[in-house]
């Protein structure tokens, strides 16, 4: 299974800003932010924590602040090229959802059994 998204969103922020729901991310350098639309309502693992892997337009990054109901957010800082529009693969065939539930506390077959409300493609 992929299970992908789209940023919908960036927004530049400088050295000590907090990110997310508690603060519990706090930028350590100027930082640019995805905004990614997909949440814990989407499936994707609540206790995931910052640095769970994701690929935006084919390059790695990472997560950064806690996940939200309805949205993530990922460093972008590295890929210039990135912006509103890019592909955001979650997991699929560069992320394992293993590697994603690990970052999570949990299993693979965890965050798979919770996708429900996505658009599913079959191919």
């Amino acid at each position: 299974m992929r299970f992908s998204s789209k940023v919908f969103g960036v927004r530049e922020l400088g050295v000590g800003e907090p990110i997310g729901y508690g603060d519990n991310f706090v930028t350590e350098r100027p930082t640019r932010v995805g905004l990614v639309a997909c949440g814990y309502a989407d499936g994707y693992p609540r206790r995931a924590s910052s640095g769970s892997p994701a690929l935006v337009d084919g390059q790695r990054t990472r997560l950064i602040g806690r996940v939200s109901m309805d949205m993530l957010t990922v460093d972008l800082t590295d890929l210039p090229a990135a912006g509103v529009g890019s592909e955001v693969e979650l997991w699929g065939d560069d992320v394992s959802v293993n590697e994603v539930a690990a970052h999570a506390g949990t299993i693979g077959y965890e965050p798979l059994c919770n996708v429900k409300r996505a658009r599913f493609v079959y191919r």
